[in-house]
């Protein structure tokens, strides 16, 4: 059974840094393709950023060039650098398996979410 533990969330205010991980388990983590997502008050999820097993990394727009998505197969952990934390930042973030398709955003495993980790930007 796949689980993700999501961790490293906190209050911060606008312009600081915050560094996420996520620990998968359940499944082969480096032949993945790894997302993370967020999920603002009374919004839906959203795709923020991707690694694939590779390397390569992409990101929502909003995001680019302020966070930085990485990984470390041998501890089977995701990481998620932010810089520059603005308040439309705040959400709760989750990480979940990707697609090899890379025009696919949405999430391989939809009903096994971990329970994320609290992100809040003051301004």
């Amino acid at each position: 059974q796949v689980q993700f533990v999501e961790s490293g969330g906190g209050l911060v205010q606008a312009g600081e840094s915050l560094k996420l991980s996520c620990k998968l388990s359940g499944t082969n983590f480096g032949f993945n393709t790894m997302n993370w997502y967020r999920q603002a008050p009374g919004q839906q999820r959203e795709w923020v950023a991707r690694i694939t097993s590779s390397g390569r990394t992409d990101y929502r727009d909003a995001v680019k060039d302020r966070f930085t998505i990485s990984r470390n197969n041998a501890k089977n952990t995701l990481y998620h650098e932010m810089n520059n934390l603005k308040p439309e930042d705040t959400a709760v973030y989750y990480c979940n398996v990707g697609y090899g398709n890379l025009a696919i955003t949405s999430p391989v495993f939809d009903s096994s979410w971990g329970r994320g980790t609290q992100v809040t930007v003051s301004s």
